[in-house]
């Protein structure tokens, strides 16, 4: 049984740590436990339930009680930053996930089933569905483009952060790449804009929703096309749903139909490029 003790980041950096732990359980049948599970683990009932994962801290009693999530997340940050828990949790053979990425053997074969244990709840996958369905009405391709402020603003010295204007013009060169067809675009943000900012584009986002982030990241899994700054968020986007990715790597990207391709694990798309991931573990 494998046990995964690390909750390292947001949650798509946590369904990075299980995917692999998952697949290989799948692949041997064998059984696993997730320690520290993320906030939004009830957006993923399939993953909640699975007949062969164990969440040994996810009793909904508590957590909706009082300030029950609060100290749970209080919790988490505290036993995994503490070095003696590290000792505790190496002596008892748990694995940290972020270092169980590299194990990749049976994430192709496995795929089906991970598709299904990582869908997200009924009300997520309807409003994302609908959401496209009402945008494929009027478009051909459907780019789905991750807009990341926030921290990125300071994040390696906001090496990753780009404009409204900048996203503009990747979004032009795009529409311009795909003259022959009527491109559409699905905004995913962390931020509140109005897409009448991008003129001249037909741009599509939701308003406040409940699940924010799981709706968008579902939505964008169900695009043509996505493009964003490197991030954990939009290469799970591609990954799962199988959507081809085209990372924005400087402010002067240019796009053709080969930019964009297949995440097949953490580090590696389709094409056989690496992710140049700066998460990598060391």
């Amino acid at each position: 049984m494998r046990i995964i003790c690390d909750a390292p980041g947001q949650t798509c950096n946590r369904l990075w740590t299980y995917v692999t732990s998952v697949a290989r359980c799948v692949a041997e049948k064998k059984r696993m436990v997730i320690i520290f599970f993320d906030w939004t683990i009830e957006d993923f009932p399939n993953l909640l339930h699975c007949p062969f994962i164990y969440f040994p801290l996810y009793q909904k009693w508590y957590l909706e009680r009082g300030n029950g999530w609060n100290n749970y997340k209080g919790l988490t940050w505290k036993v995994t930053h503490d070095k003696r828990w590290d000792k505790i949790f190496r002596f008892l053979g748990c694995k940290k996930g972020w270092y169980t990425m590299n194990d990749t053997r049976y994430l192709a074969q496995t795929k089906k089933q991970l598709q299904h244990i990582f869908q997200p709840k009924k009300e997520i996958i309807e409003k994302a569905e609908r959401m496209i369905s009402d945008i494929r009405r009027e478009a051909d391709l459907v780019v789905g483009v991750h807009i990341r402020h926030g921290d990125y603003k300071t994040f390696y010295d906001g090496r990753y952060y780009y404009t409204l204007e900048e996203f503009y013009q990747f979004m032009l060169r795009i529409q311009a790449l795909y003259a022959d067809k009527r491109v559409a675009f699905f905004i995913s943000s962390n931020e509140a804009f109005s897409v009448d900012f991008f003129e001249g584009c037909k741009c599509y986002r939701f308003g406040k929703e409940p699940s924010g982030d799981i709706l968008d990241l579902h939505t964008l899994s169900l695009c043509d096309r996505i493009t964003g700054p490197w991030s954990t968020y939009s290469r799970w986007a591609s990954f799962i749903g199988e959507v081809p990715l085209c990372f924005i790597k400087d402010r002067n990207q240019q796009f053709s139909d080969d930019s964009f391709s297949t995440v097949t694990d953490f580090f590696h798309f389709a094409s056989g490029e690496s992710t140049e991931d700066f998460w990598k573990p060391k």
